[in-house]
């Protein structure tokens, strides 16, 4: 199976009730062969908008994150654990997150297969299989909702973003 196709099938999901809310789903974007794979939590109301990834106030951010550091956006490749926004912007349940990850996301990181996985707050390091990240370096930092909010989490943020361009 092609991302392309995958994505595909992300954009036609049903199967389970985050579907019946969503404007738009948001499979992921970036470079298919990336070595490098940013992974949120879900979207949000811009993303659900546009159908892309971290486009919102905390896109923007971690656009900057990246800027910073000499990494270019279109070399990653940027997804989330659930592939629609939750109603109201709330934290997925277990089975939704589940869904989704059994579906997609361990497809998504088998396709891509980068070197480096970035779990990006705690539901992606809590959702993200950890088998699928033998072999790769992973990071965990926080989310970038967080890291806008918070100067610890902006710290912590900054230093991890400095780690990735150094890996």
């Amino acid at each position: 199976m092609s991302l392309k196709r995958l994505n595909e099938q992300i954009r036609k999901c049903r199967k389970c009730k985050l579907s019946e809310t969503r404007n738009k789903a948001v499979p992921g974007e970036g470079n298919p062969k990336a070595k490098i794979m940013l992974i949120g939590q879900g979207p949000g109301r811009k993303e659900d908008e546009t159908g892309r990834p971290f486009v919102g106030r905390a896109g923007k951010f971690l656009d900057y994150l990246l800027k910073k550091n000499k990494i270019d956006r279109k070399d990653c490749y940027i997804t989330s654990i659930v592939k629609c926004m939750p109603p109201k912007n709330r934290i997925p349940t277990r089975k939704e997150a589940q869904t989704c990850v059994e579906n997609y996301l361990v497809k998504q990181i088998e396709l891509v297969n980068p070197a480096i996985v970035v779990l990006m707050g705690r539901i992606a390091e809590r959702y993200t299989p950890k088998e699928e990240l033998i072999r790769r370096k992973v990071i965990i930092t926080a989310h970038p909702a967080a890291g806008m909010r918070f100067p610890k989490f902006r710290k912590k943020m900054e230093k991890d973003f400095r780690r990735i361009k150094n890996e």
